[in-house]
């Protein structure tokens, strides 16, 4: 659980990320296609991960995303890490190792 949860705050900073610039890769995915899951990692009414954000985490480097999960930007962004940390088990993906 924890690591799916340092993954979703990950993905969530890559979210951010894209909101800086569009064309920027983060951890093999794009930040625009990271931003899709951004309605299910804001409060207060998370939506559920759609199959698109769930795809798009799919092909992202997880152990990488897992590298962004300390940061002070997710809530910062209106991100909540607990609900981003989630993700990963919502999605049905493998949990990296160490993360």
């Amino acid at each position: 659980m924890e690591a799916a949860r340092n993954l979703v705050l990950l993905v969530v900073l890559v979210l951010v990320a894209v909101e800086v610039s569009n064309a920027q890769t983060i951890c093999n995915v794009s930040v625009n296609n990271l931003m899709t899951c951004k309605p299910a990692v804001t409060k207060p009414n998370p939506a559920r991960p759609t199959q698109t954000c769930c795809s798009v985490l799919s092909h992202a480097d997880l152990g990488c995303l897992c590298s962004y999960k300390n940061s002070n930007l997710l809530p910062s962004l209106g991100i909540d890490p607990n609900l981003a940390m989630q993700l990963p088990a919502k999605c049905k993906l493998p949990h990296p190792a160490n993360c």
